[in-house]
């Protein structure tokens, strides 16, 4: 993908296991979630299938596992420690935490499309716990001062407008960039409607 990655996170993984997992997203990202086969990728990241089948006992664990690291590396890495800042209102808050998540999607329309194809499949929870721990210090931050039935409420919507976003765009109905819009534009009707019961 010529991304820099930590050297590391490099050695932690390990050259090999490193090599498979880009390999995987390289081909999630140019021929699609149907074209990973565990021997190419073996071929690809010049590993033996042994090796793969050591780390990852299932294709769709390696998949997984794939994309898991790239959304690590690329989305989570991004979300900033939330400090607050004076008269910022909740909408733009919430949005410098959630922006940074997003917008690399952009930038990389197959793996999204391959994110929520893995997010449905038998070990795809896991993604959705992934994001949820990387996101709830900084967000729980912005939300410090709102009631806590307010951010059951905006988890619930915002999760499901996520979700639905993502599968119209995998669907072919919206492009990808229309996803961050529509959240920026949910959260602002949200929070404008929060504050003004205050």
């Amino acid at each position: 993908m010529g991304e820099p990655h930590d050297s590391v996170t490099d050695s932690a993984l390990g050259q090999g296991e490193q090599r498979i997992r880009a390999t995987v997203v390289e081909l999630l990202e140019s021929e699609g979630y149907d074209a990973i086969q565990v021997r190419e990728v073996a071929r690809r990241a010049r590993v033996s299938l042994a090796k793969i089948y050591k780390l990852y006992g299932t294709r769709d664990e390696l998949i997984l596992a794939a994309l898991d690291w790239w959304i690590a590396e690329n989305c989570y890495a991004r979300v900033p420690e939330y400090v607050a800042r004076p008269h910022e209102s909740l909408h733009t808050g919430m949005m410098r935490v959630l922006r940074p998540v997003f917008e690399p999607w952009e930038d990389h329309p197959g793996l999204l499309a391959a994110y929520f194809r893995a997010r449905a499949s038998a070990g795809g929870q896991t993604l959705m716990s992934r994001g949820m721990d990387a996101l709830f210090p900084a967000a729980m931050a912005v939300l410090a001062d709102v009631d806590m039935d307010f951010i059951h409420d905006l988890y619930a919507i915002v999760n499901s407008l996520v979700y639905g976003l993502m599968g119209r765009y995998s669907a072919g109905e919206i492009a990808v960039t229309d996803i961050v819009p529509a959240i920026d534009r949910a959260l602002y009707w949200m929070t404008t409607g929060y504050a003004a019961t205050r």
